[in-house]
């Protein structure tokens, strides 16, 4: 039966395939040039050779009504998980002649579902057709898909035929971002007082301290301790200083461990972890970071999200970890961290659910995230907060 299939689609994209009427209509057909055979009477022949003539030009128009039609696509914008991608599909007919009972498939993959179908009654000569769908997504990727099938079956429904159409697709789903309204794990990050008093100590040496990008004249309003004076004795007008000012203590890093410690739930986890606190250390004002193994330091924020609905399991490289302060999100404790830095760990269900395999308090110095609670409940929790076993 498998074998059938395979033929039968085999047949529909390079030639033509019998529908279930096709069948019916070629079982007669040799029933009657049996009979006519048996008893040589003229009129069973005569029969039995329209029915032929019926299925060979049958055979024949559907590869015709696909001839001249070609497949154009918008690429989808990419969308975080638990949104539906937007598709625009445009079908153009090239022909002098109307399409008639066409059928539209886009092969995507599976794990985005079903193939979605659109049928089209008619597609009038030199005109064109636009589809557009959505596809629900649930989990975060980048899908790609080269094809939209076309099948159609007219004008006697007695054999189908299908082509591809090249229609390149690339669809990006980001990890869900989670709202977090605090974030202990940032917030506190770096000495005892805390990241509040970093920005703070920042600002209030931000007026004197930096290197100085040039001199111009002097303003109504500048604090005159910007005043260059040796500047402004040679030119006889007051001079005052711009300053870079170094902003490099605001940063902040997010690591994820892509070794092959985790099993896929707690890694799955662990990415939307890893957005969230990128896009709250964001809203915070640092100047914040991602990092893997393979990619490295990565900046701009929509390369962080893509980089993060690509990563997978054990996608390591020979990335250096960079200097702190950093969050590594693991699933293995143990590691040494520089100082300034914070570690979540992620509990498998395993070891969520048996006591022995719980690390001690002292061992993490961050959080600990167990497997059945509710991530965003535990990002914001306070630090070393110990999961529920």
């Amino acid at each position: 039966m498998f074998l059938l299939k395979r033929l039968s689609h085999w047949m529909e994209a390079n030639w033509v395939t019998p529908a279930y009427s096709g069948w019916v209509l070629l079982g007669i057909t040799l029933c009657f040039f049996g009979a006519a055979t048996n008893t040589m009477a003229g009129w069973l022949y005569v029969i039995s050779g329209i029915m032929i003539a019926l299925l060979s030009v049958s055979s024949i128009l559907p590869q015709r009504a696909l001839h001249g039609l070609s497949v154009a696509r918008q690429m989808p914008r990419p969308v975080s998980a638990g949104e539906a991608l937007a598709m625009v599909v445009t079908l153009k007919n090239t022909t002098a002649s109307p399409k008639n009972l066409l059928q539209m498939q886009d092969l995507v993959p599976a794990k985005l579902g079903p193939k979605p179908t659109h049928a089209i009654a008619s597609l009038q000569a030199r005109s064109q057709h636009t589809w557009r769908y959505e596809i629900p997504t649930e989990k975060r990727g980048i899908y790609t898909w080269p094809d939209v099938r076309l099948r159609t079956a007219a004008p006697l429904g007695l054999f189908w035929c299908s082509r591809l159409h090249a229609a390149h697709a690339k669809a990006v789903v980001y990890p869900q971002i989670l709202p977090l309204e605090r974030c202990p794990v940032i917030d506190s990050l770096g000495d005892e007082t805390g990241r509040r008093q970093l920005q703070k100590t920042a600002i209030n040496a931000s007026g004197t301290e930096g290197i100085t990008r040039a001199l111009r004249p002097y303003r109504w309003g500048d604090p005159t301790r910007l005043i260059h004076w040796r500047t402004s004795a040679r030119y006889g007008e007051l001079r005052v200083r711009e300053l870079e000012v170094l902003t490099s203590h605001q940063s902040l890093i997010i690591a994820l461990d892509t070794s092959e410690s985790w099993d896929i739930d707690s890694f799955e986890r662990a990415v939307i972890a890893a957005a969230s606190l990128y896009h709250y250390g964001q809203r915070q004002g640092l100047a914040t970071q991602f990092w893997s193994s393979r990619t490295g330091l990565v900046h701009d924020s929509t390369a962080v999200l893509t980089v993060l609905a690509g990563i997978q399991l054990n996608d390591v490289g020979n990335q250096k970890l960079p200097a702190p302060p950093i969050i590594w999100l693991t699933a293995q404790a143990g590691k040494q961290l520089p100082r300034n830095s914070a570690e979540v760990l992620f509990l498998s269900k395993t070891a969520a659910h048996s006591s022995e395999y719980l690390p001690n308090e002292s061992e993490i110095s961050g959080l600990v995230i167990n497997p059945v609670d509710d991530l965003q409940q535990q990002l914001q929790n306070n630090l070393n907060a110990s999961p529920t076993v």
